[in-house]
């Protein structure tokens, strides 16, 4: 049942950009392009979403399951550092030079899109380096072992010969 309403759910939110606009390279740049042929009609379209949004975050604060019974996992964090700002500058930046960000980028690609294959490949490529990127700064001695392991073992092997 969780799939189903989950598959719903992504139709509707899919469909509702396709609506909106927001499934448009073109219409997006317009809308980010302040001193060209500016089109206004995205902003509409992102404060309904911001007053949609805030209604169900509001709800969903003060609930400790969801509807179907799943629990509520909302962020915590209220922290805005150094992470946090250039990842929204990069995903800014990559929206503005490709009029695509991810949630349109899914629905070109379930259209069959050059330009939806080409993004989504590229943001799994960065969320790919992303979490290699984390696991070392996580943990930087599981990455530097594997290499000094190889390196004894290569050096053993030297020795054998």
């Amino acid at each position: 049942m969780v799939n189903v309403i989950a598959l719903v759910s992504g139709l509707i939110f899919g469909l509702g950009l396709i609506l909106g606009g927001m499934a448009n390279p073109a219409k997006v740049l317009a809308f980010l392009d302040l001193t060209g042929e500016w089109d206004p009609s995205l902003a509409f379209v992102m404060a309904g979403a911001i007053a949609v949004g805030s209604v169900a975050f509001a709800l969903a604060g003060k609930l400790k399951k969801s509807y179907l019974g799943a629990p509520m996992s909302l962020p915590a964090s209220r922290t805005i550092d150094k992470r946090l700002v250039l990842g929204a500058l990069a995903f800014g930046i990559g929206w503005g030079i490709a009029g695509i960000c991810p949630g349109p980028a899914l629905v070109l690609l379930g259209a069959g899109s050059a330009k939806g294959v080409v993004f989504v490949a590229a943001m799994l490529l960065g969320m790919g380096v992303f979490e290699i990127l984390e696991r070392r700064r996580s943990n930087p001695e599981v990455q530097r072992k594997p290499n000094a392991d190889r390196k004894a073992g290569e050096q053993i092997a030297l020795q054998d010969h």
